[in-house]
This record gives C-alpha cells, structure tokens and sequence, in this order.
C-alpha cells in the first residue's frame, strides 16, 4: 500500500530508522531515576530525592547552536554539534548554582537522513553523558518544503534544581570579591553569522585548508565544540569552596562586558583586564581577516573567555586552583569595586538583555 505521507516528502521509517541508530547513546544518559525508555511521548524522571531539599528551585533554560549548523552542513560533519548544544543550555542553568537533571532535544530538517540525525544525537547523549544529565527525550520533524534536503537546526532544552540557600545571582555579590575567568575552547556557539560574513569575503570555502590553520580545514577549525563546564563548576558548589561561589557568567551572545554585568548588582563595577590572558588564535586570524581588532569584537565573541565566576576574595586563589586542577585554566579576572558616578560610568556596559545590573568595562590590552 503507498504510503501517503512519504508521497508529501516525509519519510516515518527513515525517522524509525534515526531512533534505532541513536538508542544506545541516549540510553547510556539513563540513570536510575529516569523512568520509562526511549520513545515515549514523554520523557520522566523520579525526584523524590527534592524532599531532602530544603526548600528546591527549579531552573529550566533553552536554546540553540545558531548558525554554528550551516557550517557542520557545509563539511558534511554532524557529531559535534550536539555538544554545542548541550554546553549553550546546561551552562546556563548552574550559573544559577543549580543541577542539571534531564535534557531534552528538538531537530528540524528537511529530510530526515538517518545517520546524519543519529550522528547530531549521538554528540547530544555523549555531551549529556560527560555532564551527568539524563537526555530523557526529542523529537525530529522533517519539514519538506520548507526546509531543503541537506538543512536543519536543533534547539533544546533543560531542567535542574537548586536549593534556595544556595541560589547564586547578583544578591550575593559583594565590593571586594574577586571574578575569575574560564578559558573557552575557541568560539563556542556564538557570533558565527559575522564568522560567516568574514569567510565569505575572504572568498573561501569551509573546505579549504588555509595557511593559518595549518593540517585541519577552515571548516573543522571552526567547529571547535564548545567547552563543557557544568560539570566542573557542579563538583566546585559541592565541595568545601562551594560557600565561597556568589554568582555565575556564561559568556555568550552579547559578549564579555554585558553578561557578567547581568550578574552584578547595581552599585558596583567591575574592570576586565584584558592583560590577563591571550585570545586564542582563531579569534585573532577572523579579527585581522575582517579588518577588525579584538577590541571592537567584545561584544560579539568570547575571546577566549567561556565563563565567569565572581567568588570572595579571600578564596579566589583556592577556587581557580580548584578549577585548574578540574581541568579548566581559570585566572583572575578583576575585582568588584563601588561603580563610578556621572560621566565616569560613559564607558561602561551596564546590564542587559533587560536586566539592570552592574557596570562593566573591558581595560588594557590582551597578552
């Protein structure tokens, strides 16, 4: 009998297909608390472990990888995006100081091509698995018509838990306390639409080797995944330094300056001394490709910057130690001071994405 759906373009087996080649590592995300298996029409977790909290919060984030996928379709290479993905939303949530419990993901694309899709959710269930987060379900739509056969994007989404005692935020930040920074791997998942417009300028294609990245393509280079922090930062808040914590800044879109200053209160500034590490080399290639300095890209890369962590100052040293010896370099990025009055604050960043926050600004010049 023709199957009706698959003359409109979409294809169910290829999409039964996708979901065999992906079980195992979804599988393999699964601890004891998730209920049921892959394929329900919704993915359940046991928390009765949240009667010992206190008083637990909830922390959900979503997200995507941007146009970070038109580069992984450009070089037929699918298996790090979905720890982009992974490392946009989990890391957002322990910015809160919360756990990430479960995951879930979305894809969109024109045709469903089983290993294609299996190779994006093998990277998501890898990610999740390095992190502990249970990956507890997802879907994948295939929009013909709409999207072309070789598109489509993916987007996620996340919960976790904190105690209310050990909420991080702005409400904990003190003048005196010390930002530490955490090196990125490269440029994570954020600016890639000037990324683009620059490649495409310089007239090349993902597939080039070129002189400045020496024995791995344009396009590879670019994929970098985005580092992993959660993980890192969770076995921070539950040892002994864990007190010492009082707010969290994913740096991603935005940039540098207005995402730590989303996490200060208002009253208080903070200089990023820029001295305090070097940029690693893809963000000073792209920055002289386009004719830009590293300076006036602040607000849209993270130049090597993944995440800031303000703690108090007499623990500064132990925490970025502690860090380090996790596997994550972490340097001292500056120290939070009464914010400037009048005129003086013109040359900060103060807030964003509609949070009024602290006063941040950028000083010096990198390594």
């Amino acid at each position: 009998m023709t199957n009706a759906y698959a003359a409109s373009g979409v294809d169910t087996e290829a999409g039964d297909l996708a979901v065999e080649l992906m079980k195992r590592a979804v599988g393999a995300t699964h601890n004891d608390l998730v209920m049921g298996g892959l394929g329900g029409f919704a993915g359940m977790m046991d928390v009765s472990f949240l009667k010992s909290y206190d008083r637990p919060l909830l922390a959900t984030s979503t997200d995507g990888v941007g146009t970070k996928v038109a580069i992984a379709q450009a070089i037929d290479k699918h298996d790090t995006i979905g720890q982009d993905l992974v490392g946009m939303v989990v890391d957002d949530i322990v910015v809160v100081g919360a756990k990430s419990l479960f995951m879930t993901d979305y894809i969109a694309c024109g045709k469903v091509i089983p290993e294609r899709i299996a190779d994006i959710v093998r990277g998501i269930a890898e990610a999740c698995s390095a992190v502990g987060v249970a990956l507890v379900g997802g879907e994948t739509a295939e929009h013909p018509g709409l999207l072309g056969v070789d598109d489509y994007d993916v987007a996620g989404a996340a919960v976790g838990v904190v105690d209310a005692a050990k909420l991080l935020g702005p409400q904990n930040v003190r003048v005196g306390d010390v930002v530490l920074g955490m090196q990125s791997s490269g440029l994570h998942s954020n600016g890639y639409s000037l990324v683009r417009k620059i490649v495409r300028d310089m007239g090349y294609s993902y597939t080039d080797q070129v002189p400045e990245f020496a024995g791995i393509s344009l396009g590879e280079k670019l994929l970098e995944p985005t580092a992993l922090y959660t993980g890192v930062l969770n076995s921070l808040l539950e040892s002994e330094l864990g007190s010492a914590v009082h707010a969290m800044s994913h740096i991603t879109g935005g940039g540098i300056a207005a995402n730590i200053a989303r996490v200060l209160p208002q009253g208080v500034a903070l200089d990023v001394h820029r001295s305090t590490w070097a940029p690693q080399e893809v963000f000073k290639v792209l920055a002289g490709w386009g004719g830009f300095s590293l300076e006036s890209v602040e607000g849209t890369w993270n130049l090597g910057l993944g995440q800031a962590v303000v703690v108090a100052a007499d623990k500064a040293d132990e925490v970025a130690h502690s860090l380090t010896k996790l596997g994550v370099h972490t340097w001292n990025l500056g120290e939070i001071q009464d914010a400037p009055t009048g005129a003086a604050l013109a040359d900060y960043v103060q807030g964003a994405k509609g949070v009024d926050g602290g006063a941040v600004r950028l000083v010096g010049e990198y390594k």
